[in-house]
């Protein structure tokens, strides 16, 4: 066996890794009326779906399989968008687990007219990647390379680790019996 062949068993082999680069993505919508609330201003609904849209471009990149959404956790909506704007997302793969990826969403919106351009909201998202008859399947490792990626890529282990502790809180609260671990108003 040539040394070109060797796989060494602490590395995935070449062909299921994949870099941020390689799956990013970015879209760019016209902000128009029917987007908009009676003030003018984009809707948050409509940017959600945006934001749903342009992370799971990048998520289906790295599967390469189909995606779909597991979790929108985090969402911050930092100034309005306005009805003639241009609104510009980018996403990008923050971290690979065995069958799912974390996404994060940066969005813009630029005035033409002012020439002004601003953040006005990131999100994270979870994809999980399944086949055809919609049974989750393994996705591709991710090799972050810069050190944004690479902090990126830390801080969604631990954003994981407070979504899968935040899901059994919930639990068990779903499991507690009634009057434990809740307080009724005026009484306590």
């Amino acid at each position: 066996m040539s040394e070109a062949t060797v796989t060494h068993p602490e590395k995935p082999a070449a062909s299921n890794v994949r870099t941020v680069s390689e799956s990013q993505s970015e879209m760019t919508e016209l902000i128009l009326p029917n987007d908009t609330n009676t003030l003018g201003n984009l809707l948050g609904g409509r940017l959600m779906h945006f934001i749903d849209l342009v992370g799971a471009m990048a998520a289906y990149r790295h599967s390469r399989t189909h995606v779909v959404t597991a979790s929108m956790d985090h969402i911050d909506f930092i100034q309005p968008v306005h009805v003639g704007d241009l609104l510009i997302l980018k996403s990008s793969v923050n971290r690979a687990f065995t069958k799912s990826v974390e996404v994060g969403v940066k969005v813009y919106a630029e005035n033409t007219r002012a020439g002004e351009y601003r953040h006005v909201a990131s999100a994270y998202l979870v994809f999980v990647a399944i086949d055809a008859n919609g049974s989750p399947v393994r996705v591709p490792e991710l090799a972050p390379e810069s050190p944004d990626e690479i902090r990126r890529y830390e801080g969604a282990l631990r954003r994981r680790e407070n979504r899968e502790t935040e899901s059994e809180r919930r639990k068990r609260a779903k499991m507690a019996p009634a009057g434990h671990g809740s307080v009724r108003p005026g009484k306590g």
